[in-house]
């Protein structure tokens, strides 16, 4: 299906704030055209944006073409929406801890590949630089682009597989996911702070349409990153994740990557691992990323010592979940009752909320997302833009008219005004955080 050209602006009158559409040549080269102001896309529709939408496209962010599509911009003199017809569609990636608010807008040829896992955010072309549909929700540096020195992570890298030379996951965050992938998670542990990161799972109890590191060899696409091919002991865990804990400032342990399966099949693992490390520091925050399918695992690691959750989902609703899921025995109400779960422990829960504008802040979803914030007392959403091929994911789960759309930011304003103790965010926030003012500490913009 097409994306759909929702609006014709009549002789619209466009301030010098809004940007111009941008394009490519297919040879690495973008242009504006500057007959054409920029759009975004809702769901499958096309059609303008704000102006206090957009922001400079931050620091690591960068720019894609979008082969076989032509991106849809608004005439500058007549107002109306039209193709741009001189190269293919622009679309922007955005950086950790900021979420994007339209995607970008396009028609699709029909033989125009599927696009790769990554987000396709709208972009434009304001006050001589490229310019996003996004907004920071998290002002926790710890994957900015700036932040990592070269130098730095090869001197780390050197000296912990010196300490940890038979560790097999030491090597697996070392060769796979710091120096292939250039995992900022990995490349953190290797600098000594912040946020370690325990894959511990090569196999995985969903089939979702998108898995980054796992995609049949009929699929179209392929995964972005390689799975974990070995099960890692409690030992080869508790060898490296102590020694952080001790050291690394603002410290967390999580357990559930994306180089993984499904952590809570190795929960029996997990869960020696967790009371083997507290029996060596009571410091730091130990997390786990996780679909949230086995509440009974998630009670036995909270009893172990277990600190916070984060359930990954695109939707608070089941049919939704599931289309995309493809969960292997068991179902959405699963994941609610894992959320449930660690609340009743006193433990922190979150949910890595896959932003799908037009989508995520239709009525339905929104109505969904407040029962189920309600029913779990949520700590906090964590508002991950989703990466995937906006085309693609629409016409895999079977949407072709998701419904009117609030628009995201109204749906952040409605849900921080309906549950005031709700966070948001973008990253598993430390215990220093947990424990603290959140919102404080977010506004002052310390440096975790």
């Amino acid at each position: 299906m097409k994306a759909r050209l929702s609006f014709v602006i009549s002789r619209m009158s466009m301030s010098q704030t809004t940007p111009y559409l941008l394009y490519s040549d297919g040879n690495g080269n973008i242009f504006e055209d500057e007959t054409l102001y920029a759009t975004g896309r809702s769901g499958w529709d096309a059609g303008p944006v704000p102006d206090e939408d957009w922001i400079p496209l931050p620091e690591g962010g960068c720019m894609y073409e979008l082969p076989g599509r032509r991106g849809i911009g608004i005439d500058v003199v007549t107002g109306e929406m039209r193709l741009c017809e001189k190269g293919w569609a622009v679309a922007a990636f955005i950086p950790p801890a900021h979420t994007g608010l339209h995607l970008a807008a396009y028609e699709s040829a029909p033989d125009a590949p599927t696009l790769p896992l990554f987000c396709y955010t709208a972009a434009g072309w304001l006050n001589n630089g490229f310019a996003v549909t996004a907004l920071r929700i998290e002002r926790d540096i710890r994957q900015e682009a700036a932040g990592f020195d070269t130098e730095a992570i090869t001197n780390g890298l050197d000296q912990i597989l010196k300490a940890y030379p038979h560790n097999r996951l030491v090597s697996h965050l070392a060769e796979n996911c710091c120096r292939t992938y250039e995992c900022p998670a990995a490349r953190n542990f290797f600098i000594g702070r912040w946020e370690c990161p325990v894959p511990t799972s090569p196999a995985c109890n969903a089939n979702c349409i998108g898995c980054i590191s796992f995609q049949p060899q009929e699929e179209q696409i392929v995964s972005t990153q390689d799975r974990l091919t070995f099960k890692p002991s409690a030992e080869e865990i508790v060898e490296f994740t102590v020694p952080h804990l001790e050291t690394a400032p603002f410290p967390i342990v999580s357990f559930g990557q994306g180089c993984e399966g499904e952590p809570l099949l190795m929960w029996e693992t997990i869960a020696e691992s967790i009371k083997e490390i507290r029996r060596h520091t009571s410091k730091g925050s130990i997390n786990i990323n996780t679909n949230g399918s086995k509440p009974d695992a998630v009670e036995a690691l909270c009893k172990a010592g277990l600190n916070s959750i984060r359930v990954s989902t695109n939707s608070a609703q089941k049919h939704i979940y599931e289309r995309y899921y493809r969960p292997n025995n068991y179902t959405f109400e699963d994941i609610v009752e894992s959320l449930k779960v660690v609340r009743r422990f006193g433990g922190w829960s979150s949910i890595n909320y896959f932003t799908f504008p037009g989508m995520t802040d239709t009525e339905a979803e929104y109505e969904a997302l407040r029962t189920l914030i309600r029913e779990t007392e949520l700590s906090m959403i964590q508002w991950r833009n989703f990466n995937i091929d906006p085309d693609w994911y629409l016409g895999r789960i079977g949407i072709t008219d998701p419904g009117e759309s609030y628009g995201i930011k109204t749906i952040m304003d409605e849900l921080r005004a309906e549950f005031p103790n709700l966070k948001y965010g973008y990253f598993n926030p430390p215990m220093e955080r947990i424990k603290g003012d959140f919102e404080q500490d977010v506004a002052g913009g310390r440096s975790w």
